[in-house]
C-alpha cells in the first residue's frame, strides 16, 4: 500500500507543477491586462513583468535571469539587493519613514555634510527627484539674478536661462522648458519662457547668446538621454567665465553622470572649476526616491523660510539609505572599480566596433557608455533582451550602457560574449530618416571608435 500511495504521489508531481505554472502565469497575464487598461500610456514597456534581482542581475516573473546593463536608467548603482542597503532599509523602515521637514531627522545634516564634502559645494536641499530638483535650481538662479531693487512679482532684468541642444533636464514644467529636444518640450507649449539654446560645445554660439539678462546656464556635464556626449574643457571652461562676468550662476545638471558614474565623485570635477550649482538624484538613494540641489553660501544666502519646500524630500528613510550608498561607494573602492571596468568595456566594444561596421562610435565616461550605430537600435534592445541582456536606445541610434558600480571583469567578459551575438544575430534596419547620417552634436569632440 505503501509503495502504490508513493507511486501515486509520483506520478501526480508534473500535473501539480503544471498547475503550479499555469496559475503564475495567468497571473503575469493579469497583470499586464490590469497594466494595459488603468495605467496612463506614458511608456513603451517590455511584455515582462520583473520580478527582483541579485546583484547585477535581475528575474522576471517566468524565472529568466538577465544581465543588468541599464540599472533602472543610471538609478541601481550598487545593482539589486546590496546587502547593506537592504540591512539599512529594513532598520529605519521599522523606525520612521517619514517625520516631516517641520522637525529635524537624524540623517539629513550628515548626508548634506558628507555631499558637500564630495562636491566641494557649501549647502543642500533636498527634493524628491532630479526633475525636481532642476525645477528648484532654476529658482535659486531667478531669485540669485533678482536685483534688491526690483519689486517681487516685476520682470527681473536677469532672468533669462541658457541651456545646450539635444539636453535632456526633466518633465516638470520648468524642467521640460530648458530640455531642447522638441519631442519632450514642445507638446507642453507654452513653456516657461525666457530659455535659449545654445549648441553643444559650440564656444562660439555660447559668447553670442550669453548676456546680461541671463540668470543661469543649465548643462549635463555628459548629456545622458542625449546619446553620451560630454562637455568639452573649453566650453565648461568658457561657460564658467561668462557665468562669473554676467553674475550669473552655472548649474550642472548630474542627475545620471553624478555621484560616481564617470569614476568621479561628479563629473566636473575633471575640470579645474565647480558650478555655482549642481543636481543629482538617480542612484543617490539606492532606488528610493531622493534628488538633492548642492549650491554655494552665496547662492544659499538669498534663501528665507517658505521660498520653497517639500514635503517628502529628505525623509528619514531616503536619507539613511543614501548615506549608506555614499559609504558603501567609500568602503569598496567602487570609483576605482568604475575607473577599470570602464576602461575594459571600451576596449572590448573598440574591438567590435572594428568587426562590425554599422558601429559608427563609441562614446564613453567611466560606466556611461554610448554605442552609436548607422542602424536603428531598436532591434538590437529586443534582440539583447531575449538573449538575457538589459539595455537601452536613445535618440535612435545610441545603444546606452548604464551598469552597477559593483561589476567584475567576468560580468564585462559576458557582457560583451553576449553583445558580440547580438551584434550579429540582430536583423539591421535601415535608418528611417536622414538623422542616422547627420552629423551628432559634438561629434568632432569625440574620437570615432576606429580612428
Amino acid at each position: 500500500m505503501m509503495r502504490n500511495s508513493s507511486k501515486k504521489n509520483s506520478k501526480a508531481q508534473p500535473a501539480q507543477k503544471a498547475g503550479k505554472f499555469a496559475a503564475l502565469g495567468s497571473k503575469r497575464d493579469a497583470c499586464l491586462l490590469d497594466a494595459e487598461e488603468f495605467l496612463l500610456p506614458t511608456y513603451k514597456r517590455q511584455p515582462v513583468i520583473m520580478t527582483h534581482g541579485k546583484g547585477a542581475y535581475v528575474f522576471d516573473s517566468t524565472g529568466k535571469k538577465y544581465l543588468d546593463f541599464l540599472g533602472g536608467i543610471a538609478v541601481n548603482a550598487l545593482g539589486h539587493a546590496h546587502p547593506r542597503i537592504v540591512k539599512v532599509i529594513r532598520r529605519e523602515a521599522a523606525r520612521a519613514i517619514h517625520l516631516s521637514n517641520l522637525y529635524h531627522n537624524a540623517f539629513q545634516g550628515p548626508l548634506a555634510r558628507k555631499l558637500a564634502e564630495w562636491s566641494g559645494l557649501d549647502r543642500v536641499f533636498f527634493a524628491n527627484s532630479g526633475t525636481e530638483a532642476v525645477d528648484g535650481a532654476m529658482k535659486l538662479a531667478r531669485l540669485h539674478g533678482r536685483n534688491p531693487e526690483e519689486s517681487a512679482g516685476t520682470p527681473a532684468k536677469k532672468h533669462r536661462f541658457l541651456a545646450l541642444e539635444n539636453s535632456f533636464h526633466g518633465r516638470t514644467f520648468g524642467a521640460v522648458s530648458v530640455t531642447a529636444t522638441e519631442k519632450y518640450r514642445l507638446p507642453f507649449a507654452p513653456v516657461v519662457p525666457g530659455v535659449e539654446f545654445a549648441r553643444l560645445n559650440d564656444v562660439s554660439d555660447l559668447e553670442a547668446k550669453f548676456d546680461s539678462t541671463v540668470c543661469a546656464i543649465l548643462l549635463e556635464t555628459v548629456q545622458g538621454e542625449g546619446g553620451i556626449y560630454p562637455i568639452s574643457e573649453a566650453f565648461w571652461n568658457r561657460a564658467r567665465s561668462l557665468a562669473t562676468q554676467h553674475d550669473a550662476l552655472l548649474i550642472a545638471d548630474e542627475i545620471q553622470c553624478g555621484l560616481g558614474r564617470t569614476g568621479r565623485h561628479f563629473a566636473y570635477q575633471r575640470f579645474s572649476s565647480k558650478p555655482d550649482i549642481t543636481v543629482v538624484a538617480k542612484p543617490l538613494a539606492g532606488g528610493l526616491p531622493l534628488g538633492a540641489i548642492l549650491t554655494t553660501e552665496a547662492v544659499a544666502t538669498r534663501v528665507s523660510p517658505g521660498m520653497h519646500g517639500t514635503t517628502f524630500g529628505g525623509g528619514p528613510l531616503a536619507c539613511a539609505v543614501a548615506l549608506e550608498f555614499l559609504s558603501v561607494i567609500e568602503d569598496e573602492n567602487l570609483l576605482e572599480n568604475v575607473q577599470l571596468r570602464g576602461a575594459e568595456l571600451r576596449e572590448g566594444l573598440t574591438k567590435l566596433a572594428l568587426q562590425f561596421d554599422f558601429i559608427r562610435e563609441i562614446r564613453a565616461e567611466g560606466l556611461m557608455i554610448g554605442i552609436e550605430l548607422s542602424v536603428e537600435g531598436a532591434p538590437f534592445v529586443n534582440e539583447a533582451m531575449q538573449r538575457g541582456l538589459l539595455m537601452n536606445c536613445t535618440h535612435d541610434f545610441t545603444l546606452r550602457l548604464l551598469p552597477p558600480f559593483i561589476i567584475t571583469k567576468a560580468q564585462v567578459r559576458e557582457f560583451l560574449n553576449l553583445f558580440e551575438i547580438v551584434l550579429e544575430k540582430t536583423p539591421k534596419q535601415a535608418a528611417t530618416s536622414d538623422s542616422a547620417n547627420t552629423e551628432r552634436p559634438g561629434r568632432v569632440a569625440h574620437a570615432a571608435a576606429r580612428g
